[in-house]
């Protein structure tokens, strides 16, 4: 119980300072990781490319060599 609980505080944290980081909402994200834990963490990334997807512009490319 306490390892979900701690696990959860951890994940608020986490998802808080990345979402200011990426410019999403932080105190939705923060109360998500809160409620939900780790189990965000892929709709969370999936934000993440959709508004750098919208910054940068739908014909843009990105080449990693």
């Amino acid at each position: 119980m306490i390892l979900l609980i701690l696990s959860s505080v951890v994940c608020c944290c986490v998802f808080y300072v990345q979402s200011f980081k990426t410019g999403l909402t932080a105190k939705n994200w923060a109360l998500a990781g809160l409620f939900l834990g780790p189990t965000i963490y892929p709709l969370f990334r999936s934000r993440q490319r959709i508004k750098l997807q919208k910054a940068r512009g739908y014909a843009s490319y990105l080449f990693l060599a």
